[in-house]
């Protein structure tokens, strides 16, 4: 029998999406751990979780790739009721004259990514086609507030435009009963950041938020679950901060 709840995390296997995909299991979802490389943090942590759990390789950029990953949760778990599109890159700090390749890949991940999964979690979910309804958080960044200048302008515009998909995607399909929203990162405490070339910076910038500290992860996945939960019915096209203040 299919689990009532069933959960997509992309980018699950590590940081904010495997608290997200934990703190889901514990509170009765059925969780699909998506992840594009590294198979054994994936498979390890979706052993450590509490119910129906599994682990589905798929780069979010690729299109063939997240149609194969929601037709193995249909056959898996059941069709999707709430989607975390947590999956995103950073690079170096470096200025916009000096971005040459890596642009591409930024957009593609953090942007098409999100855009390709919601696509296929509103195939499931909306009234329209037959679906239950369901709930969307996509992950965005303090970042699209603060323009990242001198260091990450490409990451904090592509968390921009996940900013602006969230408000038009929460409008477009709030009638077909689903809702849309948003959590924005400050500062918080996960590898994403050894990928920048300054891993110091999280302990350096948290201390200068009003709440003195970097954020954990987990606190993240609180609000996100909250923003899935019925206890946030009423929340649709919410940009919710999480920033310690930031």
């Amino acid at each position: 029998m299919a689990a009532e709840k069933i959960l997509v995390v992309t980018g699950g296997g590590r940081g904010i999406g495997a608290e997200t995909a934990r703190l889901a299991a514990q509170r009765g979802y059925a969780v699909a751990v998506n992840y594009r490389e590294n198979r054994a943090a994936a498979e390890s942590l979706v052993k450590t979780l509490e119910g129906n759990a599994i682990a589905v390789q798929g780069d979010v950029a690729s299109e063939a790739d997240v149609v194969r990953l929601f037709e193995t949760v249909d056959r898996q778990l059941g069709h999707v009721t709430a989607l975390v599109n947590n999956a995103g890159v950073v690079d170096r700090g470096t200025r916009v004259a000096e971005m040459t390749a890596r642009l591409e890949r930024m957009f593609a991940i953090n942007v098409t990514g999100s855009f390709l999964c919601a696509r296929e979690a509103v195939r499931r979910m909306s009234t329209r086609r037959g679906g239950a309804g369901g709930a969307i958080v996509n992950v965005s960044s303090i970042a699209s507030r603060l323009g990242g200048s001198g260091e990450y302008v490409d990451y904090a515009a592509s968390k921009g435009a996940i900013d602006t998909f969230t408000v038009g995607l929460a409008k477009e399909v709030g009638p077909e009963g689903i809702r849309v929203n948003a959590v924005r990162p400050g500062i918080i405490r996960t590898e994403i950041h050894l990928a920048s070339g300054d891993p110091a910076r999280v302990e350096r910038i948290g201390a200068t938020s009003p709440l003195q500290r970097p954020g954990e992860a987990v606190e993240v996945a609180r609000a996100i679950l909250w923003l899935l939960s019925d206890e946030a019915s009423y929340m649709t096209g919410a940009l919710v901060d999480v920033t310690g203040g930031r």
